[in-house]
C-alpha cells in the first residue's frame, strides 16, 4: 500500500527541510512553517523513498529533507503520474499535481554536486492543496 514515509519542513529557502513528526496542510496555501508554503502552483513537493534510496547507496548519510522535499512517499510510482492528477493523502488532505521536476539551483544542488545527478529534476513533484489536514508518517496515499 502507497503511503506517507515522511514529512519535512523548513522556515527558509535554499535550506535542508527537517522531519517532522506530523504536519498541518492548509487547502490553497501548502504546509503550516513551511516556507515553500504560499498562493502559488509548487505548495507542496513530493519525492519517492525508492529514489533516495538509490542516492543513498552513493551518499549513505543522507538525511530526509535533503532534496527540500515536503512530502517522501513509498509504494507509489510518481513517475507514473501527470499534472491534474490528485492524490488522497490520510483521511483528509487532497493534493493536485501541478508540476514535475524543478532544476537545480546555482549550477546544481549540494548531491548533484556530490554525485554527479540529482533526482529531483525528474522525479520530483509539485503539487497545490486542495483539501488541508493533518498528515503524519503512515498516512495512506491513493491516486
Amino acid at each position: 500500500m502507497a503511503h506517507v514515509e515522511a514529512v519535512c519542513i523548513s522556515d527558509k529557502k535554499g535550506v535542508v527541510k527537517r522531519e517532522r513528526a506530523e504536519v498541518m496542510l492548509k487547502a490553497a496555501w501548502g504546509m503550516e512553517g513551511d516556507a515553500h508554503a504560499g498562493e502559488w502552483h509548487r505548495q507542496i513537493s513530493l519525492l519517492a523513498g525508492e529514489s533516495i534510496d538509490n542516492v543513498k547507496k552513493i551518499l549513505p548519510t543522507l538525511k530526509n529533507g535533503a532534496f527540500a522535499e515536503n512530502i517522501i512517499t513509498r509504494g507509489l510510482d510518481l513517475t507514473s503520474l501527470t499534472i491534474g492528477d490528485r492524490l488522497r493523502v490520510g483521511e483528509e488532505v487532497l493534493l493536485e499535481i501541478t508540476q514535475i521536476g524543478k532544476e537545480c539551483h546555482n549550477q546544481g544542488c549540494a548531491i548533484k554536486k556530490a554525485t554527479g545527478d540529482c533526482i529531483m529534476p525528474r522525479e520530483g513533484l509539485f503539487a497545490k492543496v486542495i483539501e488541508g489536514g493533518l498528515l503524519k508518517p503512515g498516512d495512506s496515499i491513493k491516486v
